[in-house]
């Protein structure tokens, strides 16, 4: 039996919870990996909100579900092998939590570990205009190792889709990884 690669995919309330969940529907797509998925409270309220989806639709499409507080998770400790982890979308609070190591949920623990253990960590923050305070966080996670992804979308495909728009992001973090996410996006290939 193959051993799946695992990816963790964290959800905060920051606005953006489509992101999170098309990155579910893409890997629960590819036999090869496996899905841990933590959401916060503000995140459920944000995923009904935006898109409304229940928890339970949510966790259906991963295939290891966590709790936000359970801090003796297997994605909790770094002897727990994973491919790394996406925080998508990431609000202000769970990066500067991940910036300072206050580890106090499952999502903030669960950066620090993949810090700790030199394993990918993509932070999709949701803010804006930003204050110094959130610029300073985003430094502090790329100084030690972690890579700032905001869902910015790129306007050369010259599309007026929002699901192109959100598959181009998805696309390109889930890329990072060396997920197959051909189909999504046109990477961009010069004039």
């Amino acid at each position: 039996m193959i051993q799946k690669k695992r990816l963790i995919i964290a959800m905060t309330g920051a606005t953006g919870a489509v992101y999170g969940v098309r990155m579910l529907q893409i890997l629960q797509a590819q036999e090869q990996w496996e899905t841990h998925l933590v959401i916060s409270d503000a995140g459920v309220v944000n995923l009904k909100h935006e898109m409304d989806m229940k928890r339970a639709e949510l966790f259906k499409l991963a295939d290891v579900t966590h709790g936000i507080n359970d801090i003796a998770a297997s994605i909790s400790s770094g002897g727990f092998k994973t491919e790394g982890m996406i925080i998508a979308p990431c609000s202000m609070k769970t990066l500067a939590a991940v910036a300072h190591g206050f580890g106090d949920n499952l999502i903030s623990r669960s950066a620090d570990v993949a810090l700790k253990e030199r394993r990918r960590l993509v932070v999709m923050p949701r803010e804006t205009p930003l204050n110094l305070v959130h610029i300073r966080n985003m430094a502090s996670v790329t100084e030690m190792g972690g890579i700032i992804f905001p869902p910015m979308p790129a306007f050369y495909s010259k599309t007026d889709s929002l699901k192109a728009m959100v598959n181009e992001t998805v696309g390109r973090v889930l890329d990072m990884f060396g997920v197959d996410v051909e189909g999504l996006y046109t990477p961009w290939e010069g004039l």
